[in-house]
């Protein structure tokens, strides 16, 4: 396990274990000039398969052949690629500084690859269309060699975007005769009818829009631009160690395991074969500082570590760092430092530059490219063009038309004499661009070459905001303890980014690296200015209506995506296993399907008529005010009743499926593991319930366009109408709708408690969880409180893996009364719960917190009075109520200790449920009501935001989806699952003041402690609207009414 089998291409590339020849770059050192003398020749195959020999001096050292590959393609990007060749089975990078002669013993006989050495985390930082262009033959290269390892719909979605890009557009019996010809992938005959649906949706996709698809499918696969080291860990475990833009990565076999951030390293190094990773100190961290991995030799151990300090170099730094001075007498370690352009240098001179338009050929390609070398204005975080006939066109700038060009046939090789090479690098390029300083003081270099252990400078240390930086990767196992304040990856279990890192141990006094600098969400392709935001604003239409249906097509967006979790990755990941009985999969299925062609077809027609509304349609229809939405709410409203059977399914599914899970242990893993996956960002039940939710959502924005507009307005008449179906349909499903939200949210809770049996019971109702602090023996300590109408129950944070809490007592509501005695015990926001077998003393966070419990506690116990009498235990394994003084404490006392366990650097964490909405409560110390859920039900909003650090100069666009209490962040409406998440619960939100220096309309700030973000909306509606919505989170909503034993949600 953890071996990869040996490839018999010698110049294998991502994954082949017998590497160990890493680029040997002498850091801070000038590769001597060009020596003259005897000519010899090198063959150099290109991407695209092609061979070129080149002629060079005898003695010239390896930058002298990359430069001269770089001219030859007119390749302004060079610095992303490098040279390997074959040596001893072994495959090695060409070092820039050395004598090629040194390096390729017999050259006349050897053939160096010219590829892809470093992997930006985003093919937008790209910016000419050669570039990607070579890119996409990596990629290629990669899947058909079995190194870009993904599943059966990505491979094919891969293959149809080269195909697209080679052919044109599609001609099926064209398509299969190409298929038959090329193989793209082993196994591709299965795939081929997958190949030609997908490459159906590529029509008018032209080979540069086609590349750019590609590269955005492959940058989010797993193995992209991988390549495998092998190791062993100190169990002996083998695995293997990989390096890419974000840190130093884990793997068994092909799946990741764990991942350490730059942020994260404080010193790379190595003795002998060890390599060693030293991790920033972290006082709530349980696990080692060094990390230890056994490698099969010192050599390939220093050519991963050398790797490594070049891609952090690369990826992390403003300029090429330093050289140390040499020591007088004597030298210890390496003296290794990265040369040449970083990204940031490379990004800005390729903005600056002015370079005139060249030409170039695309192999097997029937449509040329022509592309310009000099600055391309892009649009930050530009979106993926959909991959639909209609809307399949990537705009490019001027200059970015079709390619074409000329080069060489293949097979045929070219000769180029580089006895005096062109310069092909700025010397200007070797300072930091000016105006540019790095935050927190000067960026240190990166690390040595140890044989002993001493301190070094950081490779972690923080890059500011306004440098593009890499997203982080998924990974199995995290290292770091986190505040939740931060922004956190994938809600339910996944990855965290760079500075912001889930951990079963999450601490409130973690003292995390500032999320201002978290790279996860920077711009990728630079801030978008004012100006450009202040012209597309003016572009559009100011009526409010307009915003208001606007609204409907982006909250509409997310609901599509969020019925796809069921319809599309739900039923095929179940559709994999057995785990699931066909009675349920016929039972939820069927019931969702017909939902989703439904909505997407809504959605296309609200877009439609948004784009004649904005003026972007040429379309010439008859007559008509365009500028309304009622008529196209009115039609699908209605159309919505045919569909009143599959909604009533809801309720079935939902309590089907939590049956199942109840009989069915293997189904209870199963979905639980689903759970974890990224793009399941919420609990899986919940997505079951979003219909129902859905129906409300289009009520509240029918109101509001009531009431916006005149009686006499043309849109007044269809969305009353409108709105009177919808209300109607609201009202036959609003019983449901409640007895459902609290069916599915004590399953929800059952998930994150231990120690109990039969949570969920015909006629209990979840009504408050919070954090209070219970007085015993030794004071004041922390405890997770639950309330429901017939018992509170108190617990604290269990040592499990899963991160649940485990309750200690119950206190019966029956006969309970409640007091507040702040005087009587001399601790502030007191209260005193007295049951008929026990009585307890808690203290809130706050006076208003001490309120609502009081408001609620008093409302439980009136239920419970009028109830037939006190409710029976029900929990398992639960302490009793009249437990000795001496054993209170003990079990008072389980969640302080052990918040720590000690684990190797290749373990995964046990699935968990570490960003759950209790352990949110836990960690900002607050509470939430079964009210304040139902209002987050009502009060969900998604669309378009620029989002600023407090110390940071761009505004980024980000598509931010805000729900469940919680805001979620995508690069656009087309990603999956979101990149990262912001827990809103403890946040203030406020105007910014003057002395802020924001000087923008429609921003609001959002903070908590030390961490400040700034929003700004692009009118007042939506700004008003996030204003509304965050609000419903940030602070707990009225009690609309007192919940009675008659409207009890019960089931």
């Amino acid at each position: 396990m953890g071996e990869i089998e040996q490839k018999p291409t010698p110049g294998s590339r991502l994954g082949a274990p017998e590497n160990s020849g890493i680029s040997t770059l002498e850091r801070g050192q000038k590769p001597p000039p060009t020596p003259s003398g005897k000519l010899m020749s090198i063959k150099i195959q290109m991407l695209d398969d092609t061979q070129e020999a080149f002629e060079v001096p005898q003695r010239a050292p390896g930058k002298v052949l990359l430069d001269a590959v770089c001219n030859h393609l007119n390749l302004v990007e060079g610095d992303y690629f490098g040279l390997e060749f074959p040596d001893h089975k072994k495959i090695v990078w060409l070092d820039l500084l050395k004598p090629i002669v040194k390096q390729i013993r017999r050259p006349k006989h050897v053939v160096v690859k010219f590829v892809v050495k470093f992997f930006p985390p985003d093919h937008t930082q790209l910016q000419e269309e050669l570039t990607r262009y070579l890119f996409a033959l990596q990629v290629k290269q990669d899947l058909a060699q079995g190194r870009l390892t993904c599943n059966s719909t990505s491979a094919a979605l891969l293959i149809s975007h080269i195909v697209q890009s080679e052919i044109g557009d599609f001609d099926e019996a064209l398509d299969r005769e190409h298929l038959a010809k090329n193989k793209y992938i082993p196994q591709q005959d299965a795939l081929e009818d997958k190949i030609v649906e997908f490459h159906h949706n590529h029509m008018g996709q032209t080979p540069a829009e086609s590349d750019f698809q590609l590269l955005e499918v492959a940058r989010r696969l797993e193995m992209y631009g991988i390549r495998l080291h092998p190791a062993k860990d100190r169990e002996g475990t083998k695995i293997n160690l990989a390096v890419a833009n974000t840190g130093i990565l884990v793997f068994q076999g092909f799946t990741k395991i764990n991942a350490f951030n730059w942020a994260k390293v404080r010193k790379l190094s190595f003795k002998r074969k060890r390599f060693l990773i030293k991790l920033r100190p972290d006082a709530n961290s349980s696990y080692q500082d060094t990390l230890e991995f056994l490698m099969a030799s010192r050599d390939f151990c220093k050519s991963f570590w050398k790797i490594c300090v070049e891609h952090h170099a690369f990826f992390r730094l403003f300029e090429e760092p330093k050289p140390k001075p040499k020591p007088v007498l004597f030298s210890r370690g390496s003296s290794f430092r990265f040369s040449g352009r970083t990204q940031k240098q490379v990004l800005d001179y390729v903005k600056e530059g002015g370079h005139k338009k060249v030409q170039f050929e695309r192999k097997h390609s029937k449509i040329h490219s022509i592309r310009s070398l000099g600055p391309q204005p892009t649009e930050p975080n530009s979106e993926v063009p959909k991959q639909s006939p209609k809307n399949s066109s990537l705009i490019f700038r001027e200059g970015t038309e079709s390619p074409r060009g000329q080069g060489c046939p293949p097979g045929k090789e070219l000769k180029v004499s580089t006895e005096e090479p062109g310069p092909r690098r700025s010397p200007a390029l070797n300072e930091s661009p000016p105006g540019i300083k790095p935050a927190d003081g000067d960026i240190p270099p990166p690390p040595e070459e140890q044989e002993e252990e001493e301190e070094d400078p950081g490779i972690g240390d923080p890059v500011p905001p306004s440098r593009p930086q890499p997203p982080q990767p998924s990974t199995g196992s995290l290292t770091g303890s986190p505040h939740l304040s931060e922004l956190s990856i994938n809600s339910q279990g996944g990855a965290a980014p760079t500075n912001v890192t889930l951990s079963p141990n999450l601490s409130p006094d973690t003292k995390q690296a500032s999320p201002l600098i978290s790279p996860l969400l920077n711009d990728q392709a630079g801030p978008r200015t004012d100006d450009e935001e202040e012209g597309r604003r003016k572009r559009f239409p100011t009526d409010k209506a307009y915003f208001i249906a606007k609204e409907v097509s982006t909250t509409e967006r997310t609901y599509l995506k969020d019925l796809e979790v069921i319809t599309s990755w739900f039923h095929s990941t179940a559709s994999k296993e057995d785990s699931m009985p066909e009675t349920l999969k016929s039972l939820i299925f069927p019931n969702f399907e017909p939902l989703h062609k439904f909505h997407t077809n809504f959605l296309k027609e609200i877009e439609q008529r948004l784009a004649l509304w904005e003026g972007r349609s040429n379309a010439h229809l008859r007559g008509g005010d365009y500028q309304r939405i009622g008529d196209v709410m009115l039609k699908n409203v209605q159309g919505m009743k045919h569909l009143a059977a599959h909604l009533w399914k809801h309720s079935e599914a939902l309590e089907a499926l939590e049956t199942a899970i109840r009989g069915s242990r293997r189904l209870e893993h199963f979905c639980r593991d689903f759970e974890l996956q990224k793009v399941c960002y919420l609990p899986l039940n919940t997505f079951l319930l979003r219909p129902l939710h859905r129906l409300m959502h289009y009520k509240q924005v029918l109101e509001r366009l009531c009431k916006h507009h005149p009686p006499n307005h043309a849109d007044f008449r269809d969305c009353r109408a409108a709105l009177a179906e919808v209300t109607e349909m609201v009202a036959q499903l609003h019983e449901t709708m409640i007895k459902m939200e609290n069916f599915q949210k004590l399953h929800e809770l059952k998930k994150d408690l231990i120690g109990m049996d039969n949570l969920v019971t015909p006629g209990r109702e979840f009504i408050r969880l919070g954090s209070l602090s219970k007085l015993s023996g030794k004071g004041l300590q922390q405890r997770m409180f639950f309330l429901f109408n017939d018992v509170l129950l108190y617990t604290s944070r269990g040592l499990t893996a899963s991160n649940q809490f485990k309750v200690h007592g119950q206190l019966p509501l029956y006969g309970m009364t409640i007091e507040e005695s702040e005087e009587e015990w001399g601790v502030p926001h007191c209260l005193t719960l007295r049951g008929q077998r026990q009585c307890i003393i808690v203290a809130a966070s706050s006076r208003s917190e001490m309120e609502k419990w009081m408001e609620d506690i008093q409302m439980a116990i009136d239920l419970a009075e009028k109830s037939s009498g006190p409710t029976p235990d029900f929990l398992a394994s639960s302490p009793p109520d009249n437990k000795s003084p001496d054993e209170a404490p003990a079990a008072d006392q389980e969640s302080e200790d052990d918040l720590s366990a000690s684990r190797t650097s290749l373990e995964r964490q046990a699935p968990h449920r570490g960003n759950t909405m209790v352990h949110v409560c836990w960690h900002r110390n607050t509470s939430v009501s079964m009210v304040d859920f139902s209002v987050a039900v009502e009060n969900q909003l998604s669309g378009n935001l620029l989002r600023k650090f407090k110390n940071s100069n761009g505004w980024q666009k980000l598509w931010v989806v805000f729900t469940n209490f919680c805001l979620f962040f995508y690069k656009s409406h087309q990603d999956n699952h979101p990149l990262a998440s912001l827990p809103l619960l403890g946040y203030s939100l406020t105007i910014p003041s003057e002395s802020e220096n924001i000087h923008k309309d429609y921003v609001f700030k959002l903070h908590f402690k030390s961490h400040v973000y700034y929003f700004r909306a692009e009118s007042e509606y939506t700004f008003e609207r996030w204003m509304e919505v965050i609000r419903s989170a940030t602070s707990s909503a009225p009690r609309a009414h007192s919940l009675s034993h008659k409207d009890a949600h019960v089931y």
